[in-house]
């Protein structure tokens, strides 16, 4: 088992969200009723957000959070985390596009997929190494959740 450090779950964050833009917009495509498809492009511009989000969260790491766990010089722990983050959460999921309904299920089951993701990777994640700023992304993702299973029960109305 690798030990991580903040920084490399944020790296992994910003892939996740970049999946999830990719993963709206590819939805977006499939549904014609122009309420749903502002909603999953509404979405897509969430996930571009949450992305800079992390990217400036990273940035105020400290010196100690960014540092290396382990000796790596071939970088095989940063690509064994972007290999299950993105065969796991958003990447290459069929979506099935027969309604927007099972849009919206599909979408909360890979944000609880990215939330399952996190909760694991912050036992990988050493106190000293920011293990603590990971409840900061999974808060953000579970926002997402909330809003689409607002949609989900407004559809269902």
């Amino acid at each position: 088992m690798y030990d991580f450090n903040a920084d490399d779950i944020f790296q992994i964050a910003e892939q996740l969200e970049r999946n999830g833009a990719a993963f709206y917009r590819k939805a977006s495509e499939s549904v014609e009723n122009e309420e749903a498809k502002q909603f999953l492009l509404k979405l897509a511009a969430m996930e571009d957000d949450h992305e800079k989000t992390f990217q400036q969260m990273r940035q105020e790491l400290t010196a100690g959070e960014k540092q290396a766990t382990v000796f790596d010089p071939e970088g095989e722990s940063m690509a064994y985390l972007k290999a299950l983050a993105d065969t796991r959460v958003f990447f290459e999921k069929e979506i099935d596009t027969s309604s927007m309904e099972a849009i919206l299920k599909d979408a909360i089951v890979a944000e609880k997929d990215s939330i399952v993701f996190y909760l694991g990777m912050k036992e990988a994640v050493p106190e000293a190494k920011g293990k603590g700023r990971l409840d900061d992304i999974i808060k953000e993702e579970m926002a997402h959740i909330r809003l689409l299973s607002g949609e989900l029960s407004r559809l269902k109305k």
